[in-house]
C-alpha cells in the first residue's frame, strides 16, 4: 500500500531535520576544540548508550543475531572510526567547509571499490562524474595547501575520510544483507567506539579535563548529529526512494559552509564555490551513473 500524503510529509521532514543534524557536526567538532579521535569516540561512545536499549529489545525479538552480518558490522565500525577521526582532525586544522565537503566523496571511493572488489561495470557518465569531483577536490586542495601547510593536510584528511566512509558503505551493504538499520548500527558503533577509545590512548590524547562547554559538545554530537541524524535519515529511507534521499544528502556540505559563516566566522571564497561545486556535481553524476546501473 503506498505511503499516505502525511507520511510523505512526515519523511520529508526527518529528511529534512536529518541532512541539518548532519551538517552542524563539524560546528560542534569545532566548538569542542578537542583531538580528532577524543571527540570521535564520544561522538559514538554516547550514541551507543542512547541506542542500547532499543537495540537490546529489538536484537531480543530477534531472537539473537546473524554471527555474519554481526561480523561485517564490527569490520564496517573499524571503517568508520577512521572515516570519523581522519574527518573531525582534518576539520580542526582546516576549518568545517573544505574537509567536511571532501569527506562527502564516498560515492566515488564506493564506484571504485564495486570495480575493483565486485568487477562491476562502470560506465563513462561515472567516470566523467569522477574526473570533474576530483578536479574540484584538486582546486580546494592546492588552494589551501598556498593558504598553509597544515590546512592541505587538514583539507587532505577530508579526503581520506571519504574513502575510509567509501569502505564502510561497501562492507554495510553486505552487512544489511541480514541485519537491519537498528541492529546493524550498534554492534558497529561499539566498534568504533572502541577502536578510537584505543587510538586516542596511543596518540596520548587525553579523554579527560576538558570544559563543560567541550563536554557539552560532545553531548550534542553524540545526540544531534549521530543519534537524531541517523534515526532521522534512516527513518526518511524507509518512506522515500534512495534516489530522492541520496542527492538530497549531498545538500549537507553545502549547509555546513553556510552555516560555519555566522557560527565559526569562516567566509566562502570564490574558489571554495567553484571547486565545491564541481566536487558536488560530480558526486551526484556519479550516483545517478551507478543508480542506472543499478536499474538495468
Amino acid at each position: 500500500m503506498p505511503d499516505s500524503p502525511r507520511s510523505d510529509l512526515s519523511a520529508y521532514l526527518a529528511l529534512v531535520v536529518g541532512t541539518f543534524s548532519i551538517a552542524f557536526s563539524a560546528i560542534f567538532v569545532r566548538w569542542a576544540g578537542a583531538p580528532g579521535a577524543v571527540t570521535s569516540f564520544y561522538r559514538v561512545a554516547i550514541a551507543v548508550v542512547l541506542m542500547a536499549w532499543p537495540f537490546y529489545r529489538r536484537a531480543k525479538a530477534s531472537r539473537g543475531l546473524p554471527a555474519r552480518g554481526v561480523k561485517f558490522a564490527v569490520l564496517g565500525g573499524l571503517f568508520f572510526a577512521g572515516d570519523l577521526m581522519l574527518w573531525a582532525t582534518g576539520v580542526m586544522m582546516s576549518g568545517a567547509t573544505n574537509p567536511t565537503l571532501l569527506a562527502n566523496t564516498a560515492p566515488l571511493w564506493v564506484g571504485l571499490g564495486a570495480l575493483v572488489l565486485f568487477r562491476e561495470k562502470l560506465s563513462a557518465m561515472f567516470w566523467a562524474g569522477l574526473v570533474l569531483a576530483m578536479a574540484g577536490a584538486a582546486v580546494i586542495l592546492g588552494l589551501d595547501t598556498l593558504r598553509a601547510a597544515s590546512f592541505g593536510l587538514g583539507t587532505l584528511f577530508g579526503l581520506l575520510a571519504g574513502f575510509f566512509y567509501g569502505g564502510y558503505f561497501l562492507i554495510t551493504q553486505r552487512g544489511r544483507e541480514t541485519l537491519g538499520p537498528l541492529t546493524y548500527f550498534w554492534p558497529a558503533a561499539l566498534s568504533s567506539s572502541v577502536v578510537l577509545f584505543v587510538l586516542s590512548l596511543a596518540l596520548r590524547q587525553p579523554l579527560t579535563g576538558y570544559s563543560l562547554a567541550t563536554y557539552l559538545d560532545f553531548l550534542f554530537l553524540g545526540l544531534v548529529s549521530q543519534t537524531i541524524g541517523y534515526l532521522a535519515i534512516n527513518y526518511a529511507l524507509g518512506h522515500l526512494p534512495a534516489s530522492v534521499v541520496a542527492p538530497t544528502m549531498l545538500g549537507q556540505p553545502l549547509m555546513t559552509a553556510l552555516l560555519a559563516v555566522p557560527f565559526l566566522g569562516e567566509p566562502l571564497t570564490l574558489w571554495q564555490i567553484v571547486g565545491g561545486a564541481a566536487v558536488l556535481v560530480g558526486v551526484y553524476v556519479v550516483h545517478r551513473s551507478r543508480q542506472g546501473g543499478s536499474e538495468t
